[in-house]
Formats: C-alpha cells, sequence, structure tokens
C-alpha cells in the first residue's frame, strides 16, 4: 500500500511538471537559451514597476521573444562581449491580459502608489493621452523588447538619464539634457539595436521592435512561465 501511495505521488508530480513546462507556441523562444549571458531584470514578474504589484501572466522571470527577435539580439550582444558589456532585459513578449491589468490599472485614479517613482510630474489620467498605456501593445506581437546595457565587471547597468518605464520627457530617445555619458550610453544601445534589425521608438529609450516581426497584428496571451 505504501509502494502504491508513493508511486501515485511520483506520477502527479510528473504530471504537474509537465503542465508547468508547457511548450512556447512554434516561433517563440525562451532567449536566456539562445544568449546565456543576457540579464533578466523582468520587472512585471516583480513588485517594481509602475503598477506595484505582479501583473497578470507573468507567472516567472523568464525572456520570452520571437526566435526570430532573440536571434537578432543576440548578434547585439556578440558585439558587446569582446567590452565586457550585456544586455539587461526587462520585459519582451507581453500577454494580451497583462495589457487588460495595465488598463485596470490606469483608469483607477486613486491608486497612485507608485507616481513618485515612475510619474512625479504628470497625472494618472494622462497617460493614456500621452499614449504611455493603450488598450493593445506591440509587445504581444512577441518582437519588442525593452532593455538596457551592463557592466559585467561591475554588475551595474549603464547610466541612461532616467530608469525604465519613467513616464516623462527624459525618457524620449531625442531628449538632450543629459550628461555626455547618458547620452553616449544612450547611442550605443540605440545604434547596434538598429544595426541588428531593430528599429527605437521614439517615447522611450529602452524599447525597441524588430523590422519584419514575424507575428505582426497578433495579439499573443499564453502565460510567461
Amino acid at each position: 500500500m505504501q509502494q502504491k501511495t508513493h508511486l501515485t505521488i511520483i506520477a502527479l508530480l510528473m504530471t504537474t511538471f509537465f503542465i508547468s513546462q508547457a511548450p512556447l507556441p512554434e516561433g517563440f523562444s525562451d532567449v536566456k537559451k539562445i544568449i546565456p549571458d543576457l540579464e533578466i531584470d523582468l520587472r512585471y514578474a516583480k513588485l517594481n514597476n509602475f503598477v506595484g504589484q505582479k501583473i497578470d501572466g507573468y507567472s516567472s522571470e523568464k525572456a520570452i521573444l520571437s526566435t526570430a527577435a532573440a536571434r537578432a539580439l543576440m548578434a547585439v550582444q556578440d558585439e558587446l562581449t569582446p567590452y565586457g558589456l550585456g544586455l539587461n532585459f526587462f520585459d519582451g513578449y507581453r500577454p494580451q491580459r497583462a495589457v487588460h491589468h495595465f488598463v485596470r490599472w490606469a483608469k483607477d485614479t486613486q491608486d497612485t502608489l507608485m507616481k513618485a517613482q515612475f510619474y512625479p510630474n504628470m497625472r494618472k489620467s494622462q497617460l493614456f493621452e500621452k499614449q504611455y498605456i493603450a488598450s493593445r501593445s506591440g509587445h504581444s506581437w512577441g518582437s519588442s523588447v525593452d532593455l538596457t546595457l551592463i557592466d559585467f565587471k561591475t554588475c551595474e547597468t549603464l547610466d541612461m538619464g532616467s530608469p525604465y518605464d519613467f513616464f516623462g520627457e527624459i525618457s524620449h530617445v531625442n531628449y538632450k539634457d543629459l550628461t555626455k555619458e547618458q547620452l553616449a550610453n544612450r547611442k550605443l544601445l540605440r545604434t547596434l539595436m538598429v544595426k541588428h534589425g531593430f528599429r527605437a521608438y521614439a517615447q522611450e529609450w529602452w524599447h525597441f521592435t524588430l523590422n519584419h516581426e514575424p507575428f505582426p497584428n497578433t495579439y499573443f496571451d499564453f502565460v510567461v512561465e
């Protein structure tokens, strides 16, 4: 009887494992398997983000992108490696349910928990107007990525002049009132990303989208796990 119970427990554990390890849709990859040196700071799987809580659809801190985008990103990392630099990944593929979470949060004007850190000079009601929050996101197509550069020697991210997901003009690509170092760091990131097939987003220095992305206008909603 004891042996039978033991075997049943093993069977249940194996079943749980295979359920939790559901394969990614065809055309998507775990970026860490393509870029082993990738640093991952998946903000929406944690509390340090503009909402202040884990976001729907992020069950683990895993970097997921379309395979095409991940391979293009590998070429960027290959150019950075000789200089002791690397990529720090904030977000990639974003489930549509996460976008819905952002929209619900943005409509709740009473919730300003993270205002001082992420949008100190802006009313929450302006986030839709200024297109920081939208009901649809190209991230859900799987080929947009939010990232920065990291120094592998110090394990510190390079100074880009504003934090990730800071809502304001200082985060715009063409913002010039920065130090020479900050401007140079932004230029390095943007130059390499553009060189390897990505285009920049004018309002966010950290946001890039693969040209000729494989799933345009397809809003995926599988969980990041």
